[in-house]
């Protein structure tokens, strides 16, 4: 669709904001509510995520529908999750009626580490299916990590985050980024930075620069283990202190931990963010790391 056609379809950004006016509608800075008013960027984003007819596409925070928009003009299936009950009002004005699409009043998440059961319960339990989004920035990082950590993840995440966000995600071992949301998601998708969004296509305006990242799931990949998980966060937690002191603690056995770095070539004074994707796999499987005794 070309520019003028969009702005035919779409009324001008005047009319959304004296809609969100007349409704009361104050962006929250806890739910992180950065409008992107830009037509052509937000159709930029769903060409960038390559969905198609009938790909299932969830969208988190889809507020005014102007994204949603382009994903239902390239024929996806999408599933929008908005928690404030006044963008969803205007969004349906928008968008109207279509048997692609589903409007949801919820938050994303239960709590930090789970997906609301409401949320879980639409999305496929078998197949491909996508997260497009310009994530609030209040739930970026948890919402990724959990939805790649389900039984059926994303086949692909193509997400408008915080630059920063982006490229710690994106990060390479032996950096200050490289730590547990890199390697989380990296650990099952391969990561790119794409576009970079200025910041007065928001509304309001972000103190944070922003920027388009597409993650992929390899083929045939499972999502890593919960095993995993845990000594991620558990060498991750305090960065300056050594692996063999950290894992010392976790393991309540000096011995054991400096035994179970020596069988994988790691000296105990190394730091983790020098620890590849490979390392801290083999690490994980150990069967001392599995052994390990029991939180709680």
């Amino acid at each position: 669709m070309s520019a003028e056609a969009d702005s035919r379809r779409r009324p001008p950004w005047a009319d959304f904001e004296a809609a969100l006016r007349e409704r009361g509608f104050r962006p929250s800075k806890r739910w992180g509510q950065n409008l992107l008013r830009d037509g052509n960027m937000a159709r930029a984003i769903a060409r960038d995520a390559g969905v198609g007819p009938g790909d299932f596409v969830l969208e988190v925070g889809p507020g005014c529908g102007f994204l949603t928009m382009h994903l239902l003009d390239l024929g996806a299936r999408v599933l929008g999750v908005e928690i404030d009950s006044r963008l969803l009002e205007v969004a349906r004005g928008l968008l109207g009626e279509a048997p692609e699409l589903e409007l949801l009043r919820a938050d994303a998440l239960a709590g930090k580490h789970a997906l609301a059961p409401e949320v879980q319960a639409r999305l496929p339990r078998s197949g491909p299916w996508h997260l497009v989004s310009n994530l609030p920035y209040s739930i970026g990082t948890p919402l990724m990590v959990v939805l790649s950590r389900l039984a059926n993840p994303p086949q692909s995440m193509t997400v408008l985050i915080q630059r920063e966000l982006a490229q710690r995600i994106a990060s390479t071992p032996g950096g200050k980024s490289w730590g547990a949301v890199s390697i989380r998601l990296q650990a099952a998708y391969d990561v790119e930075l794409l576009r970079a969004v200025p910041r007065d296509l928001f509304r309001p305006r972000p103190n944070v620069e922003s920027q388009v990242v597409r993650l992929r799931r390899r083929p045939g990949g499972t999502p890593p283990s919960a095993d995993f998980d845990e000594l991620v966060e558990t060498l991750f937690r305090t960065r300056r202190k050594s692996l063999g002191r950290l894992l010392a603690d976790r393991l309540a056995d000096r011995g054991a931990a400096l035994a179970l770095l020596a069988a994988h070539g790691i000296e105990a004074s190394t730091r983790a963010e020098a620890l590849d994707l490979e390392a801290l796999a083999a690490l994980a499987a150990d069967r001392a790391w599995l052994e390990r005794p029991r939180a709680g």
